[in-house]
């Protein structure tokens, strides 16, 4: 059984990449269908005044610690286990176990540019991969549209989606297709489709695992994360600290479904 811990009202996984590999690949397996979310901290801090978005989270198959404050509470919490799971290194990882189970992959997301970047290096850095189908939504996005996706997707048949929409579009997106899209797993990967395409540089190794790639990437997109990093990160640690205070318990009960 996953647990979760309750960080802010949100049910985090206690997970680690294995684990994690594991039980995707189990639910694949089995045709078990849900989205899992790769959750950062300034998405933790979108929950507290949006309480459709927090169900969102709180109904998802699992929700991994994409950022080190939520790895670094959950161990706090007694999950010794726990790893930083993010999406851009969780698609990799799926992408290599995918060699091996036989994994079909469909792209949902980005623009025909990155997508076809992002088709082309996946294809580079995995032999063999099954790309069954890859899609760039045009903008404005029409119901129409989405009816035609969904065929699409379906009749591709893939065991994967992977959604680079970006938060929290694709948090919505997944929760809104999962039983639409017959595929096993909807999975939403924020920025992984510009890292892994090109488009984007990702932060060294070693500022990752010293939960500082929040301070690279504003660095790289400041007029655009300023709010995210700047405003959102104080604010979270603000508010943790409130629930400690406040002795709300950091348990799955507590949460609102």
């Amino acid at each position: 059984m996953l647990r979760r811990g309750n960080i802010l009202g949100v049910g985090v996984t206690a997970v680690n990449m294995d684990l994690t590999l594991k039980v995707v690949d189990d639910w694949i397996k089995r045709g078990e269908q849900h989205y899992l979310i790769a959750a950062p901290v300034h998405c933790i801090v979108d929950c507290q005044n949006n309480e459709s978005l927090r169900r969102i989270y709180n109904n998802a198959g699992m929700v991994t610690p994409d950022g080190m404050p939520l790895v670094w509470i959950l161990k706090l919490l007694g999950f010794r286990q726990v790893e930083r799971v993010c999406g851009p290194d969780l698609m990799l990882a799926v992408c290599q176990q995918g060699l091996k189970e036989g994994y079909r992959h469909y792209l949902y997301g980005g623009t025909p540019e990155v997508i076809e970047r992002l088709v082309k290096r996946l294809d580079e850095c995995f032999p063999g991969i099954q790309i069954v189908g890859a899609h760039a939504p045009p903008f404005p996005y029409l119901a129409e549209d989405d009816e035609l996706v969904v065929k699409k997707i379906n009749a591709a048949e893939p065991d994967i989606v992977w959604c680079g929409l970006g938060a929290a579009k694709e948090e919505v997106w997944t929760s809104q297709h999962v039983g639409r899209c017959r595929a096993p797993m909807l999975i939403g990967v924020g920025a992984a489709f510009d890292f892994h395409s090109g488009t984007k540089v990702r932060a060294p190794r070693w500022v990752q695992r010293a939960g500082l790639e929040w301070a690279f990437r504003l660095s790289h997109e400041p007029k655009r994360l300023w709010r995210r990093y700047l405003i959102g990160n104080p604010l979270f640690l603000w508010l943790v600290l409130l629930q400690v205070l406040n002795r709300r318990a950091f348990i799955l009960e507590e949460l609102e479904l």
